[in-house]
């Protein structure tokens, strides 16, 4: 990469979104044919002893212990913001305002007002600007939009999507910030829920334009996490109220015409990570389900539906690394993301997920929220 123009990256946050995009960071060069060469310049954390030990862990070269510091660096030109919801308006504002280029992690905003300023900010800025809906770089749902495109399942007549985790069944599992409002926005809804409504809208390039939904939190209380408690461990006795959803589910209207129905919850016992969506068509059906993320299932013609193992070379993305049979994980979604938000940056071509894409499933997110509250009657999305 020696011969290359370097960009010089820093990134707010680093816990798990932190070190998933550490990975792609550093690995993205050793396998793509890259314009530009990333330099991991700067980590920004609260904490000056956490902040460097992780920044030695996950390869970054210097630390800064206020976000603002980072923005304002001259060895910066790209802003990666990996936070809780409730700071991305604020940072991805500011950086943006600097003449960076900005990615941030989905959902892109804890409110549809948050969400509105940081797309004017990014229509007035010169820096280029992508939210991280990483699961449109899982090659088999990049080949399910391709197999849309070409009309293979022809006029799309339903969208099934779901999001099944079960990671906080426990009732003990600790009061984390993802289960309070004022930092995450909400719960299961935004969290992975804002993934099958981006994933159904990239698949199918039709938008969710209307939704009737239930919301549910199980559990009412949870233990508080201590400062130094790790995730799953609480350290008090003291209990604290959960402010968010969940699970979440909503039927919906798709633009094209289409009906849609969504799932998400972090309850649905034994499943870890079931992100699934099928769509069905007046020529055939697609289905994928992300714990077998390198298989996409195929119907056409009224025949049953066949496996495509999508590690060929001429699959999206799949060329770049093993040869066929070899599957990919979960990291390479975001090596891939950062490739195209580099490619991006170095031709000027506007990055997609762009601010407007991320907008507009922050809108069905809060059209799902009122339309639980109002008794699940059909909420339009734009009202």
């Amino acid at each position: 990469m020696s011969d290359r123009t370097t960009i010089g990256v820093g990134m707010v946050g680093y816990a798990f979104m932190g070190r998933v995009h550490s990975q792609a960071w550093r690995s993205v060069g050793a396998f793509f044919d890259l314009p530009l060469a990333p330099r991991m310049a700067v980590l920004a954390g609260r904490s000056k002893d956490r902040t460097e030990a992780a920044a030695a862990q996950l390869g970054w070269a210097g630390v800064e212990t206020d976000w603002r510091e980072l923005v304002k660096r001259d060895d910066v030109q790209i802003v990666d913001i990996c936070t809780p919801g409730d700071s991305h308006a604020e940072i991805a504002i500011a950086a943006l305002q600097a003449g960076k280029h900005v990615i941030c992690e989905k959902p892109l905003a804890n409110t549809v007002a948050e969400a509105e300023a940081m797309v004017a900010a990014a229509a007035a800025a010169q820096g280029k600007s992508m939210v991280a809906f990483n699961y449109r770089r899982v090659p088999a749902i990049a080949l399910a939009r391709r197999y849309v495109e070409e009309g293979r399942i022809g006029e799309i007549r339903h969208v099934r999507a779901q999001y099944l985790q079960d990671w906080i069944v426990d009732p003990e599992f600790p009061l984390v910030w993802r289960l309070q409002k004022d930092k995450a926005g909400s719960g299961a809804l935004g969290d992975i829920g804002a993934h099958i409504v981006d994933a159904a809208q990239f698949i199918t390039g039709q938008n969710v334009v209307g939704v009737s939904a239930l919301t549910e939190t199980f559990i009412k209380e949870r233990p508080l996490a201590t400062e130094s408690a790790g995730l799953g461990a609480t350290g008090s006795a003291a209990r604290g109220e959960v402010t968010v959803d969940d699970a979440a589910l909503f039927i919906g209207r798709m633009s094209g015409g289409a009906v849609a129905s969504f799932e998400a919850t972090r309850f649905a016992n034994g499943r870890k990570n079931a992100m699934r969506i099928e769509l069905n068509g007046s020529l055939g059906s697609l289905a994928f389900d992300f714990e077998a993320m390198n298989e996409l299932w195929f119907s056409s013609d009224g025949g049953g539906f066949e496996r495509i193992l999508v590690t060929e070379p001429d699959h999206p993305y799949v060329g770049a690394w093993w040869p066929p049979g070899h599957g990919l994980g979960y990291e390479h979604t975001f090596t891939h993301e950062i490739k195209d938000f580099l490619e991006a940056v170095a031709t000027g071509a506007d990055p997609s997920p762009s601010f407007a894409d991320g907008l507009r499933v922050q809108r069905v997110l809060e059209a799902v929220e009122r339309s639980a509250a109002d008794g699940s009657r059909y909420t339009n999305v734009e009202d």
